[in-house]
């Protein structure tokens, strides 16, 4: 016989656990002693124990032992229960309320029978709270050997406190048969997924300002589509919806009032690239060639010498996601996914789940708080971006990219990217530019 824990423990809520599935939480109160006759320790989850004592927060007496064949039963001991066990992993532990301390059993994965004994509860349950300095008032002792799986057992029952969890552990609902437990795992599966879904869709629409976008503008790839959003996202969606003849003459005039704003209508290759699209053919020389263009632009002295402070987008409000519903079925309460970096307590080399339908708990003292475990919500908020001052930006250097944009073969593209390009090189104005864009929208789209 050896024994891993003696001594005392701090217990908080009347609770003390052993687990040994890395991946899961301490299960809930009523899945743990659900189909028992004994309210005492709670082995209806595999891999997991969950114990009562009659003190609700301080320290108790006690001891773990492990047994090679089952021990004698000491008279001393006023509770007395019996349930069956088998590790989940190599590794089990005795694990107090939220991780708080935690003592490795050193356990073989093997079938346990499991005697939990217990002293003094009606004791603890009235002192309530042990402080410092204050006699010991409940101990317990926690044995396992092998044997075989058996039900569990009421040995010996003497206090008020443990009658009252055995009549709490006999009134709760049979635990749910593995077609149950498959379907509320197929359940929660769909409402995490549909969840997700949601989430994806409602940050989807905040991004492309309060609606989702079309089948076409999601196909548009390599695009300012998403720069142009910032500024107006009611005028991405309207040229999405004009067609494409409106797309066209759309790209053209933004090309040529990103060039009449810098100054280039003048300059006779700039002159020759807008005709060719008004004419709708290439580009010519050097647009046909990026680094020609960048060096002519940079050389010819015809290039006037313009700036203007850049365009700084409207604020809004950052980004709430929704907070999903709670309550997803009648019995059941849906605990949803918690986000990394929450305060949620975790368990030394323990873990958690993050998103299950559980069984919803009773409102009487049976309802206590599963350790560790909080049902909220977490909440992610993408904060704004703090303002800065703009800076001074080359008008020249904007407008060309918005004649390169203005000629793709894609109309849609080609009047998102060539506005966007245009709003740039505006510059602060370019409320001035986006309201003849606007205008020229809905007049054409409505000839």
């Amino acid at each position: 016989m050896r024994r891993p824990v003696t001594g005392e423990v701090h217990v908080h809520y009347g609770q003390i656990y052993v687990e040994s599935d890395p991946d899961n939480a301490t299960p809930a109160l009523t899945e743990a002693f659900a189909g028992q006759s004994g309210g005492l320790c709670g082995a209806a989850v595999p891999g997991a124990l969950w114990l009562h004592t009659g003190l609700h927060t301080g320290n108790v007496g006690f001891t773990v032992e492990v047994h090679d064949e089952a021990p004698p039963l000491d008279p001393v001991w006023e509770d007395v229960v019996e349930v069956s066990f088998r590790p989940l992993s190599e590794r089990t532990s005795l694990v107090q309320w939220a991780g708080e301390a935690a003592w490795d059993l050193d356990l073989a994965r093997t079938d346990y029978r499991v005697r939990y004994c217990a002293r003094g509860m009606d004791e603890g349950r009235e002192l309530d709270t042990r402080g410092d300095g204050e006699p010991q008032t409940d101990s317990y002792l926690l044995q396992f050997w092998p044997a075989p799986p058996s039900p569990d057992r009421v040995i010996r029952q003497t206090s008020r406190n443990a009658a009252y969890w055995h009549r709490c552990a006999r009134d709760l609902p049979p635990p749910p048969t593995p077609e149950e437990s498959a379907e509320t795992e197929r359940l929660a599966r769909q409402v995490e997924e549909r969840a997700e879904e949601e989430r994806r869709l409602h940050h989807e629409k905040w991004v492309w300002g309060g609606r989702l976008p079309s089948e076409g503008l999601r196909g548009v790839r390599r695009s300012n589509v998403l720069g142009l959003l910032r500024f107006d996202s009611d005028l991405v969606h309207a040229l999405d919806a004009a067609g494409p003849d409106v797309q066209r003459a759309v790209a053209l005039l933004a090309a040529r009032r990103a060039c009449e704003a810098a100054g280039l209508t003048d300059v006779p290759w700039v002159a020759e690239a807008l005709t060719a699209l008004t004419q709708r053919r290439p580009l010519p020389s050097p647009f046909d060639d990026g680094d020609l263009l960048w060096e002519t632009l940079r050389s010819d002295p015809r290039v006037p010498d313009r700036s203007v402070l850049e365009a700084i987008p409207p604020e809004r409000p950052p980004y709430r996601p929704p907070t999903p519903p709670v309550e997803v079925t009648a019995g059941w309460t849906w605990v949803p996914a918690a986000e990394s970096g929450d305060d949620i307590p975790r368990r030394p080399g323990l873990g958690r789940a993050l998103g299950k339908l559980i069984p919803a708990a009773p409102a009487d003292r049976s309802a206590t708080p599963a350790a560790g475990v909080r049902h909220s919500t977490a909440v992610v908020v993408h904060p704004a971006v703090a303002p800065r001052s703009p800076h001074r930006i080359s008008q020249p250097h904007f407008a060309l990219p918005a004649v390169l944009a203005a000629a793709d073969p894609a109309p849609l593209k080609a009047a998102l990217d060539a506005v966007c390009h245009a709003v740039h090189t505006y510059g602060e104005h370019y409320p001035e530019l986006l309201e003849e864009i606007r205008s020229a929208c809905a007049g054409k789209a409505g000839e």
